[in-house]
């Protein structure tokens, strides 16, 4: 398995890359900097000038059964915004 584990398509990171030309990727949480860069590189063929990193905390859910509350939480996970430098663009569509 490598560094990437999926893109994050929401409304939210499809306005980033329209706007500021910046995508959004779930990764491992054990992967720097570096080496998101050159994952996204190479797999996009696209140049890739920076890369900012953050910890997704995990939500707290419960969920009311009649057996009782069940409480438990979403898994935490390592997000990376990259940003491309002008004219590139990375289209998560096009294999469809």
């Amino acid at each position: 398995m490598g560094i990437i584990i999926k893109p994050i398509v929401t409304e939210k990171m499809t306005q980033l890359g329209e706007k500021m030309n910046r995508f959004g990727f779930k990764v491992q949480k054990d992967a720097n900097k570096i080496e998101i860069k050159q994952a996204i590189e190479a797999m996009y063929n696209v140049t890739v000038t920076d890369v900012n990193t953050l910890i997704v905390a995990p939500k707290v859910k419960s969920r009311f059964t009649k057996s009782g509350t069940i409480n438990g939480k979403s898994p935490a996970y390592k997000k990376a915004i990259v940003t491309l430098k002008d004219g590139d663009k990375i289209d998560f569509y096009s294999n469809i």
